[in-house]
């Protein structure tokens, strides 16, 4: 699951950057605004992506990682809420390379498009709904490096569960649905935890507030399965790549009881907000996943080297902004 709403930060606060794209043109951050009546913003109809770019560890130069794969998920998911309208994808890439280029972005950044439903057309009586209403796309981005703790965090099993797929669509990142995991967060930090695992209806693990969950036991790695209410997470699928290719691990995906979670050897978090997440703590259990050499800081090590360029194998995943 790819967010940046949340979680404790030690680096300096993320600014957003001057220009804005918004329906069609290049706008600045400060006149980028939408009227009270835009109907995403009554409803919770919009759907969103986290995506981040990375100096390369040679030259500086910024990649964006994975564009092709989240650009795709966003028409994906806009396809649910049938907002039809959005640039084909050559299209939408370079539109968003061009705002970077605009920005000149020059370090770590991290870019958000949104593409939402806008107001009632001609002739579309009022209320919620899908059908009637035109759709509007944004695209912000700001700078951000590392913005979770670096020394592991500690997670609670939320007592609120994850929304099940026949209630909100799962796969698609739907700005409304995130009040879930809004007070799932709230409630575990408010407990003195940095996040929070939620459970699904059936009462297995499904995700963190903003996440996808992996486990390490007996050295197999494990993460619930995509039937289990989850966000098919391209940090999830980079994760299961690099295990494989990297490190030979077996990847198991399955349903995971909370007991598990809390006789596992090592568990961590992947989104494109949190990167690679070490949990070193699930409620009173004390886990490995910092210790050195751990299946959980290897991994973290090579998401960061190939998003950096260092792993040539997995340059595909890169898209050089100049």
């Amino acid at each position: 699951m790819s967010a940046t709403e949340s979680m404790p930060c030690a680096a300096a606060k993320p600014a957003h950057h001057r220009w804005i794209y918004l329906n069609g043109e290049f706008v600045e951050a400060h006149a980028a605004v939408l009227p009270v009546t835009t109907q995403a913003f009554n409803y919770g109809t919009a759907v969103f992506e986290g995506i981040r770019g990375y100096a390369h560890f040679s030259d500086g130069n910024i990649n964006i990682f994975r564009l092709d794969e989240h650009l795709t998920r966003l028409r994906q998911s806009a396809s649910l809420l049938l907002i039809d309208d959005l640039p084909e994808g050559q299209a939408l890439k370079d539109l968003t390379l061009t705002l970077l280029q605009r920005n000149e972005v020059d370090s770590d950044c991290y870019i958000r498009p949104i593409a939402y439903k806008r107001h009632l057309l001609p002739g579309s009586g009022f209320g919620v709904k899908l059908s009637g209403v035109s759709s509007g796309l944004s695209v912000n981005s700001l700078g951000m490096r590392a913005y979770v703790k670096q020394d592991g965090i500690a997670c609670t099993i939320s007592g609120w569960r994850r929304v099940a797929d026949d209630a909100i669509p799962v796969r698609a990142k739907i700005t409304g649905s995130y009040v879930n995991s809004a007070l799932a967060m709230e409630a575990a930090q408010r407990a003195g935890y940095d996040d929070a695992i939620m459970l699904n209806n059936h009462g297995y693990v499904a995700e963190a507030t903003t996440s996808n969950v992996f486990m390490v036991k007996n050295g197999k790695l494990i993460t619930p399965p995509v039937t289990a209410h989850i966000l098919e997470g391209i940090t999830r699928d980079t994760i299961m790549a690099l295990a494989t290719s990297c490190l030979g691990l077996t990847v198991i995906e399955r349903d995971i009881l909370p007991s598990e979670l809390l006789t596992a050897d090592e568990c961590f978090l992947t989104g494109t907000g949190v990167e690679i997440s070490p949990v070193i703590r699930i409620e009173h259990h004390q886990l490995r996943s910092m210790e050195r050499q751990s299946i959980s800081t290897t991994l973290k090590e090579l998401y960061e080297k190939a998003a950096r360029g260092e792993l040539k194998a997995f340059s595909h995943w890169l898209t050089s902004v100049y």
